[in-house]
């Protein structure tokens, strides 16, 4: 039997991002003898196996069009020459076989940003060319005779699509990320006491955690105004060119010594065990893989109706999930999540949610994808 010829194409690979962790865990389930996987990449960090096919395609770029549209074209040029079985994009590339919409609808993500920024900036985006590019290479991709499936991690995505796009049902797949339940897991009472002592947090105070970088979407203002009217403290992990406007923030509402900026850490893991909820209001996100590393280990997520990721959560079961920018509700929410030491139901609960993600169970989902792909008419 011959392989199949997979092409992933990814502009830049970066090792901590969202839609990387997608890919390497999906390309670590699919590696096997019915795949020859390749992928086309601007650049790639870290260290691919030796049997993966790397194609740079690593034009000049002189600004931020001149450079989605240039690895647009060297990409598609790319998968054009090698005549792969099946391409499949995590960028906005017409032409493509399969889109794995990882990134959600440019559209209803400046829809939601416009919430939160100021009249000028409004004006500024609605009349800027990379904006106006993305939506239109948006636009020309999902209205392509070539694309034959469209990957989703949430139905909120899928929906988003289906109700700016208009695009068939029949298009979609809604594959969840998956997670490794057996690093990820809950802290022992000694992985907990350790975790707190290093981080200098007392013993028996409420933890809420909050893992992202790019503040202003993940909702880190909302975070630490709704923390700020609670005893609880907040690890910050992540990082922002803003950080300091946000640590101003927490001074001006007196809780400073309970927010607790760490950066970016290469082991998360430490700083769950640390924890006993997830907070995360962001105001636009396809589906964080960091709700699905919170959950397997335990804890409760507190999330927004914007966030693919409020799909596992049944209010007060997993947690709770409410508008982004609703703070007496997120603060509400945060005095609702118990010690995970004197109440571990709602963190069960959660892990529960999470079991079924596996690396095993994505790659089912995308070879029965692929093989449906293969049948249709090239």
């Amino acid at each position: 039997m011959s392989k199949i010829r997979l092409a992933i194409v990814r502009q830049k690979y970066r090792p901590d991002g969202g839609a990387e962790r997608f890919i390497s865990r999906a390309l670590e389930a699919l590696d096997d003898e019915r795949l020859e996987l390749n992928i086309i990449t601007r650049s790639w960090q870290g260290e691919p196996k030796p049997d993966w096919h790397l194609h740079i395609c690593n034009p000049k770029k002189w600004g931020r069009i001149s450079r989605e549209r240039g690895f647009a074209e060297a990409a598609r040029a790319c998968w054009q020459r090698e005549n792969f079985d099946i391409v499949q994009s995590h960028e906005r590339i017409a032409g493509c076989d399969i889109f794995r919409a990882g990134d959600g609808v440019h559209r209803v993500w400046l829809e939601q940003r416009a919430r939160i920024v100021p009249s000028f900036q409004r004006l500024l985006t609605h009349f800027s060319g990379y904006h106006r590019y993305v939506m239109a290479a948006e636009e020309e991709m999902f209205r392509s005779d070539s694309l034959k499936k469209i990957i989703c991690n949430s139905l909120m995505v899928k929906n988003d699509i289906m109700r700016c796009f208009q695009v068939p049902e029949e298009k979609f797949a809604v594959i969840y990320n998956a997670i490794d339940a057996q690093r990820f897991q809950p802290a022992t009472a000694a992985e907990r006491q350790q975790s707190r002592e290093k981080l200098n947090l007392p013993t028996n105070a409420r933890v809420m955690i909050y893992v992202g970088s790019g503040f202003e979407r993940k909702g880190l203002k909302a975070s630490i105004t709704a923390v700020a009217a609670t005893d609880a403290h907040l690890l910050v992990v992540g990082q922002d060119k803003q950080q300091s406007h946000y640590a101003e923030l927490a001074r001006s509402l007196g809780c400073e010594s309970r927010i607790h900026f760490v950066g970016v850490q290469n082991n998360v893991i430490p700083f769950y065990h640390a924890a006993d909820g997830l907070l995360l209001p962001t105001l636009y996100d396809p589906f964080p893989n960091v709700i699905l590393e919170a959950m397997a280990c335990g804890l409760p997520v507190i999330t927004s109706f914007t966030c693919g990721g409020a799909e596992f959560i049944v209010q007060g079961e997993q947690g709770f999930v409410c508008d982004a920018l609703d703070i007496p509700a997120l603060t509400a929410a945060a005095d609702a999540i118990p010690l995970r030491t004197m109440d571990s139901r709602m963190g069960d609960l959660a892990r529960q949610r999470v079991l079924p993600c596996t690396p095993q169970q994505l790659a089912s989902q995308l070879h029965a994808l692929y093989q449906q792909v293969l049948q249709q008419p090239r």
